[in-house]
């Protein structure tokens, strides 16, 4: 008797708590960073939260991540030379191969202790597999009504993302 045929259909990876994802990075503006006014520099923040976000999506799914879109960057307040950068980031939602991760940032004034939150974003990734190939991801599991919240919002982001991209594909034809 011969053993059945082995398929190369993809099994779905088992769900991941959000707290698998979270990541805390902290940086210290430095003058390098910052613009003539000693305002760290947008685009500075944008590299960082990318990184941060990137980590976390990593640790939810174990593999090579890419960005696939930034949603709802926002800047609230500045943050100065001098002052600490503490970004925090976890998986929001995940879908077939894609995660959507918020991303918070807080300045904090060293020697005062006081915090501020300044900016955030929701920032999309799509796992690869060893070909460079979207790959599927472990759906996740919230934990807690915060989770359960964020995960609602960050389906309902998705949906509106996909609706515009189908809309612009239709103007382009």
């Amino acid at each position: 008797m011969t053993p059945p045929a082995a398929t190369s259909k993809k099994v779905d990876p088992p769900e991941r708590p959000v707290s698998d994802s979270q990541v805390v990075m902290n940086e210290m503006v430095l003058p390098n960073d910052a613009n003539v006014l000693g305002n760290v520099l947008g685009g500075h923040v944008m590299h960082l939260m990318d990184m941060c976000a990137a980590m976390a999506a990593m640790r939810h799914c174990r593999k090579v991540v890419v960005t696939a879109s930034v949603d709802h960057l926002s800047f609230h307040h500045p943050v100065k030379v001098g002052q600490l950068m503490i970004l925090r980031a976890s998986v929001n939602y995940a879908d077939r191969t894609s995660m959507e991760v918020g991303v918070r940032i807080e300045a904090e004034h060293p020697l005062t202790g006081e915090k501020r939150h300044t900016s955030s974003a929701y920032i999309t990734f799509v796992a690869l597999d060893e070909e460079g190939r979207p790959t599927p991801v472990p759906k996740v599991a919230p934990a807690t009504e915060d989770e359960e919240r964020r995960y609602e919002a960050a389906r309902k982001r998705r949906k509106e993302r996909l609706r515009r991209i189908r809309n612009v594909e239709l103007l382009n034809c």
